[in-house]
């Protein structure tokens, strides 16, 4: 990963992205031919201390499961569409629990809320600004938030076209899918493979996530 502020998700980046990436070789012209444009929707408005808080609602759960815990978290604050780090703090930890966190989920949600009143937590605006590593290192920090939860708030809040999240299972198994390998690369191996990809890591790991599990 680079230092730079690569920031460019719309289709016109998606059409030159599947371009190059289609000129690597044939496994990959042949998948993105089949897989089709990419389609990978950002939701670029949202805040990161909202983004942070709503990546930890889901981890380790299946969607739906994750969907209701996070119903029943805004539920608590009818007033506004999320509530703030302040609204957040204020509120008693035995009402959030009940809504079904765990206990150390809770405890990192929290720590996320008094990060951002404390500034570590930056806000959206002041994140477009700052690099990619910046960023990372800036929030790994904290208590149970990761460098692929940072990942994920680069790629679909700030639109970085560059991010290859080499931790992320699918994207290591979607290449052995891809180059029908007997194990999947270790995270080093696929930061080093991914090199060849910049400037388009984020659409080349979107295109992995879609490989079939029936592949060999």
């Amino acid at each position: 990963m680079t230092d730079s502020i690569a920031a460019d998700l719309s289709p016109r980046a998606y059409r030159r992205a599947a371009q190059f990436l289609s000129g690597l070789d044939a496994d990959w012209a042949r998948h993105i031919a089949a897989t089709g444009p990419c389609k990978l929707q950002a939701k670029p408005d949202r805040e990161l201390y909202e983004a942070l808080v709503r990546a930890i609602a889901y981890q380790q759960l299946h969607a739906k499961a994750g969907d209701a815990i996070l119903a029943r978290l805004l539920a608590l604050y009818p007033e506004v569409s999320f509530p703030t780090p302040g609204q957040l703090l204020a509120t008693d930890p035995g009402l959030q629990r009940a809504c079904g966190f765990s206990a150390a989920k809770l405890a990192t949600i929290r720590g996320i809320a008094q990060a951002a009143v404390d500034g570590i937590v930056p806000s959206l605006e002041e994140a477009r600004r700052l690099p990619d590593a910046a960023l990372i290192e800036r929030l790994i920090p904290l208590r149970g938030v990761g460098r692929w939860t940072v990942e994920m708030f680069l790629i679909y809040s700030l639109e970085r076209s560059d991010i290859l999240p080499v931790d992320d299972f699918g994207v290591r198994e979607g290449y052995r899918r891809l180059k029908r390998l007997a194990q999947a690369p270790t995270p080093r191996q696929m930061r080093a493979l991914g090199e060849t990809w910049s400037p388009w890591r984020t659409i080349a790991a979107w295109y992995l996530w879609r490989l079939p599990a029936t592949s060999q």
